[in-house]
């Protein structure tokens, strides 16, 4: 008979919830009182274990057995329970700071609270929760401290931290860190959102400081200086955002600066600029360099902060540089100065004090304002405004131009040494980039340039090409190009100057026995000089003669115009008491080598010899007998010419000079040079007009004068000439009318 064998049964003895919770409860207890400060030993491995594991086996019995929904309520109700018996009585009666201290225990006790307990129900997190779409254990434990104690407390927590912060702005001193960690709880309570801090504090704290620096500036207006004022200002700035970095969350750093900006600056930003007796004027002024800078750092963070300044700034610009004209006019309207001494005032002293302002304003456009394309774009106009005005009847540029053949030419008025006329002509290049009539400087300039070149007055020829150089850089090539050409022109006359010379020592049969010197330059380059069929004495063709017959020895291609009206001669002149070296010019030289065969001679007799123009008989015969050095005499004794005066050889003429100079009446020249740049200008604008619409075929009226006035970079154009230019044009079958529209242009191919 077989035996039964007794099967053992292994299943473990079911846990009930309530023999659970005994010992879980052990170690909320435990943890209650570690944060209540009570004497408790710390927990062990062990009982650590002993929890996490009694709740692990709660959690995975079967039904009906399984008790993982009732500890997932039960971890909730220890959290609600010791809130309401322990967190809120400790809070209830507290204000002010003892409140702040309270709270931040207990949000620290909370979270020390809902770690431990989270690690006791972890094994909830990893699947029952998971499964169910549960909040999370951590969201539990912040919604109870959120709908308990943050939502009770809020509102005088808010209170106590905007008082302490006001405090703080008073001068006291005050718990930072308390504040510090007070903020981070309405950081914390978002768990990542940061709408609680913006709502339940920010919002409130902005409000308090816009109230707050809003009576200060109401106050500060009243009392203090601009200067004054924006020191404060900057101190503010300086303090809040200290503020944010020891316990303010970041993200409210640009929202309260906005704030405070907007109340001290913003609010009375008219009232500080135009300040009579402080304002951006004054300091700009009195060269305020530091507060100038400090005003610029401080209203670039405001809308139109650097508008409002640019605009003071460019205005005062623009006074400071019409006193200057004025002060100019009313030199050369004195009427006890001498002209020349008047002229000479007007272009040196004036063209000076301008170089002198612009120097003064750079320092500040680039240091106090950084170089910020404002503070460029309003000096640039404000120098336009006056530099482009009539200045006591001559236009900048032709001052300009004499202030520059000042520095350049011999003898000037001014010494500088090689450094400091570098420094000068850079400086004088930059005044011409505020000038609109850039042409006209030119042509004044080449007239200069020209007299500098050929009557050697020119003090360094490095001087010269480095001008050319820097108006280059500024102008373009075009612009320099005819100047340039004149220079090296005056090189390559000095290497043909020096194969004549060994020419004639070839060729003493060619020698005419006086020294001459030949300057030859080509037309394009120079100013337009007038020929004449003058007759020359009779020494003066054997040179003539002798450098035609070697000319084409070095070129076959060239042909020689001889201006006279330039040359200079050397004449000795014996008188009865002494022998005198005579600089004159050819023309003056020739009147005088006809008193070799004559001694009295009539005006007719002159003007037939020497076959000039009246103008130009007169303007000599003046040079020599009614000015300052009578080489000739003249019956009637008058101090004009007319066509009966008699001139004769003064022989008893005497000077302590040996060798004196005898310069022509000054011809003022400015009439022709105004008329010679008003006709390049038609033709500059027919070229500009003509290649505007040769490349856009068709264009309308409007559209055509703007272009032609952006293109046209040497001169400011008149828009009447602009539009008598279209109208020559279409008469002259280059561009013709739309028929249906008239304002409408078409290019004819």
């Amino acid at each position: 008979m077989k035996k039964k064998r007794a099967v053992r049964n292994n299943k473990p003895k079911p846990i009930l919830f309530g023999e659970g919770w005994e010992v879980i409860e052990q170690g909320v207890t435990k943890i209650k009182r570690i944060l209540e400060g009570l004497p408790e030993p710390p927990f062990t491995c062990e009982e650590y274990m002993k929890i996490y594991t009694r709740i692990h086996d709660m959690c995975i019995q079967r039904s009906p057995h399984d008790t993982t929904e009732k500890l997932y309520t039960k971890y909730k109700e220890v959290i609600m329970e010791y809130i309401t018996s322990v967190v809120l009585p400790s809070l209830k009666d507290k204000h002010d700071e003892f409140l702040l201290r309270e709270l931040v225990i207990r949000w620290s006790n909370h979270k020390v609270m809902s770690k431990w307990l989270s690690r006791f129900f972890s094994y909830l997190n990893r699947f029952f929760i998971k499964r169910n779409s549960l909040p999370s254990l951590d969201e539990v434990a912040f919604t109870c401290f959120q709908d308990q104690v943050y939502k009770e407390t809020k509102g005088k927590v808010k209170d106590a931290v905007i008082s302490l912060i006001d405090q703080e702005r008073g001068g006291e001193q005050i718990d930072r860190g308390l504040l510090k960690n007070v903020i981070e709880i309405f950081v914390e309570i978002g768990t990542g959102k940061m709408d609680y801090y913006k709502n339940d504090f920010e919002e409130e704290m902005l409000k308090e400081t816009a109230s707050y620096y809003s009576r200060k500036a109401s106050n500060w207006i009243l009392i203090e200086s601009f200067p004054d004022y924006m020191l404060k200002v900057e101190e503010c700035l300086r303090k809040e955002k200290d503020r944010v970095v020891h316990y303010l969350h970041a993200t409210s750093e640009p929202k309260l600066i906005e704030q405070v900006r907007h109340e001290v600056l913003c609010v009375y930003s008219s009232q500080l600029l135009e300040n009579e007796k402080s304002g951006c004027c004054v300091l700009i002024q009195e060269h305020k360099v530091d507060d100038l800078s400090r005003m610029y750092k401080l209203f670039s963070k405001i809308d139109d902060g650097l508008c409002r300044i640019s605009q003071i700034y460019k205005k005062h610009v623009t006074v400071e540089g019409t006193t200057l004209v004025k002060k100019a006019d009313d030199v050369a309207s004195n009427k006890e100065a001498e002209k020349r001494v008047v002229v000479g005032l007007q272009e040196q002293t004036f063209v000076r004090e301008v170089i002198e302002l612009h120097d003064k304003n750079m320092p500040l456009v680039n240091d106090c304002f950084q170089n910020h394309t404002l503070f460029h774009k309003g000096l640039k106009e404000a120098f336009e405004i006056f530099l482009n005005k009539t200045v006591a009847g001559s236009s900048t540029a032709e001052l300009l131009v004499n202030y520059c053949d000042n520095i350049l030419k011999k003898g000037g008025s001014e010494k500088y040494s090689d450094e400091a006329i570098e420094q000068i002509l850079e400086k004088a290049v930059n005044l011409l980039g505020y000038i609109y009539d850039k042409d006209l400087f030119v042509e004044f300039y080449r007239k200069k340039l020209a007299r500098r070149l050929l009557f050697d007055k020119s003090a360094n020829e490095d001087h010269e090409r480095s001008i050319l150089t820097k108006l280059k850089q500024q102008n373009g090539a075009h612009f320099t190009s005819k100047l340039e050409g004149m220079v090296t022109d005056m090189t390559l006359a000095r290497e043909t100057q020096a194969d004549f010379k060994e020419y004639l020592q070839c060729n003493p049969r060619t020698n005419p026995g006086i020294d001459l010197s030949v300057t030859v330059l080509t037309t394009g380059f120079w100013p337009s000089y007038r020929s004449s069929d003058f007759h020359l004495p009779f020494e003066m063709t054997k040179c003539i003669q002798a450098f035609t017959e070697f000319y084409p020895t070095k070129t076959n291609s060239r042909k020689l115009t001889w201006i006279y009206s330039l040359g200079t001669c050397n004449i000795t002149a014996k008188f009865e008491l002494q022998t005198i070296e005579l600089i004159v010019t050819t023309y003056q030289a020739a009147i005088l080598l006809l008193f070799n065969d004559s001694y009295r001679l009539s005006y007719s007799e002159i003007m037939s010899q020497l076959n000039l123009a009246d103008d130009d008989v007169v303007r000599l015969l003046q040079s020599l007998c009614c000015f300052k050095y009578k080489i000739l005499n003249k019956e009637p004794n008058t101090n004009s010419i007319s066509s009966d005066d008699v001139f004769a050889f003064n022989s008893k003429f005497t000077n302590k000079m040996r060798r004196i100079r005898i310069p022509l009446p000054i011809v003022d020249e400015k009439k022709k040079i105004l008329e010679v740049v008003d006709k390049d200008r038609k033709y500059v604008v027919d070229a500009c007009l003509i290649r505007i619409m040769k490349s856009r075929k068709v264009l309308n009226h409007q559209q055509l004068i703007t272009e032609c006035v952006e293109q046209l970079k040497v001169f400011k154009p008149d828009l009447k000439l602009i539009k008598k230019r279209i109208e020559d044009l279409i008469n002259r079958e280059y561009l013709e009318r739309d028929s249906e529209n008239l304002n409408l242009y078409r290019y004819l191919a």
